[in-house]
């Protein structure tokens, strides 16, 4: 499994959403089309902002501090026919329980943690789906997503569909 930074979620000029996330310590990244609700659970998130009523993510972090889950981890575990799937390791006490969980569910359960839940992603998976980037004459994007070196990047992102990750 290899660590995963969480960069963001953008929408795309085809209106779908991606969660992107970038290979920690490499060039690879990982964008994943993700659902509406999840894209703005994960924003809300990710910008600190409360919606007036809890959202399901919210719930279900309030249902784990209160009954003493811990969230360990989350992994992108396979892709098949362009669908992403992942595992959630959840833990309390000595017990360690792992569930199946799509993606942006279980990356919009761990930024409602108050520790950092790492995020990994299989090689296969990686090796299937990330995209290299490396602009001519720039190094790869910051995790601020901004700048001129990004755009190329983002040029990318608005033309790739999900198809382009199937087999």
């Amino acid at each position: 499994m290899i660590p995963m930074a969480l960069l963001g979620v953008r929408v795309e000029a085809n209106n779908q959403p991606i969660v992107l996330l970038r290979e920690e310590g490499g060039s690879r990244y990982l964008p994943i089309f993700i659902g509406i609700p999840e894209a703005t659970a994960i924003g809300y998130a990710l910008q600190g902002e409360q919606p007036p009523r809890p959202m399901t993510h919210d719930l279900f972090a309030t249902v784990m501090d209160e009954t003493g889950l811990r969230l360990e981890q989350v992994e992108i575990t396979e892709l098949h026919d362009g669908t992403f799937f992942a595992e959630i390791t959840l833990r309390r006490g000595d017990e360690v329980l792992r569930l199946s969980s799509r993606p942006s569910d279980a990356i919009a359960l761990a930024v409602r943690m108050t520790h950092e839940v790492p995020i990994l992603a299989a090689d296969a998976v990686l090796d299937e789906a990330g995209v290299v980037y490396e602009a001519e004459g720039a190094d790869v994007p910051d995790e601020s997503l901004g700048g001129p070196d990004i755009e190329e990047f983002r040029e990318f992102l608005d033309q790739v569909r999900p198809e382009d990750f199937a087999d």
